[in-house]
C-alpha cells in the first residue's frame, strides 16, 4: 500500500476551503466493511503527520472511505464514495528511454490503462527497473486523482507488434509536408520511439504494415513529452 493526499473541498462558514485527505492504494478487490492491515509508516502518517483516523482506500477503479481502527494496525473500509475513475482505455506502446520514469509519471497522470513497453532497436532497455516504474505509476495514480493503477506488461520486441491498424508517432512530419491521415475514432493505442527514433526498417514496416501515422507538430520533441501529446491524439 502506498498513501498520499487528495485535497477535498469543504464549506467554512463563507469560505471554501481545502482539506487534505489521506490515499492509500490497496492492490486488491475493495468491498465494504474489508479490514486491512498497514505498516507502522502508514499507521505514523495518519496518527501524528495528519492527526487523523479518517482515509480514502482506491484501487480497481472503485474508491472508499476508511478509517483507522482503535489498534493503530488495521483500516476499515467503510461506505464507497460517489468520485468515479477518470482513467481511459489507451494502451501506450513505447520504446524504453533514458527518463521512462519521467514517461510512465507523466502518461499515468493521462489516464491511460496500460503500458507495453516495446524493443525498437534504438531503445535502451538495460537500465530499466521495471518494479521502480510500477510504484511511479501508482504514485501518479494517486496525485492525479485516479481510482485505478495502469498495468505496465513484459517488454516485447517490434518484431512482435501487429502494426496493421496500430497508430504510430511519425517524427518525419517535421521534416515533410505531407498530408496527415484521419486517426480512427475507435482508436484506442499508440506506438512512440525513442530518444533516436525508428529506424528505416522499422519505418519500411511500419508503412508496408498499415499504421496509421500520427503528426506531433513541425517541432522535434522529447520521447518522454512525445508519449503525453500522442496519447492526447487519441483521447475521445
Amino acid at each position: 500500500m502506498i498513501i498520499s493526499e487528495k485535497s477535498k473541498l469543504i464549506k467554512y462558514g463563507n469560505y471554501i476551503l481545502m482539506k487534505n485527505i489521506p490515499r492509500i492504494f490497496i492492490d486488491r478487490n475493495i468491498k465494504v466493511g474489508d479490514v486491512f492491515p498497514i505498516s507502522n509508516e502508514i499507521a505514523h502518517y495518519l496518527g501524528h503527520v495528519m492527526r487523523t483516523k479518517n482515509c480514502l482506500v482506491f484501487g480497481n477503479g472503485n474508491e472508499f472511505n476508511a478509517t483507522l481502527m482503535g489498534d493503530n494496525k488495521n483500516i476499515m473500509v467503510l461506505g464507497k464514495t460517489e468520485h468515479t475513475d477518470p482513467s481511459n482505455n489507451i494502451t501506450l506502446y513505447f520504446a524504453p528511454i533514458k527518463r521512462t520514469d519521467d514517461l510512465i509519471n507523466m502518461a499515468t497522470q493521462m489516464g491511460i490503462a496500460r503500458f507495453q513497453p516495446v524493443i525498437t532497436e534504438r531503445a535502451v532497455n538495460n537500465h530499466v527497473n521495471w518494479e521502480r516504474m510500477k510504484k511511479i505509476a501508482i504514485e501518479a495514480s494517486e496525485q492525479s486523482n485516479r481510482n485505478s493503477v495502469p498495468e505496465i506488461s513484459t517488454p516485447i520486441p517490434f518484431s512482435k507488434l501487429d502494426l496493421n491498424g496500430l497508430c504510430f508517432a511519425d517524427e518525419r512530419f517535421a521534416y515533410v509536408d505531407k498530408s496527415k491521415p484521419n486517426i480512427p475514432q475507435d482508436s484506442s493505442a499508440i506506438l512512440v520511439g525513442p530518444e533516436g527514433g525508428f529506424s528505416d526498417a522499422e519505418f519500411e514496416a511500419l508503412d508496408a504494415s498499415g499504421a496509421i501515422p500520427v503528426s506531433l507538430g513541425l517541432t522535434i520533441l522529447r520521447a518522454e513529452l512525445a508519449a503525453v501529446i500522442a496519447i492526447e491524439k487519441i483521447i475521445k
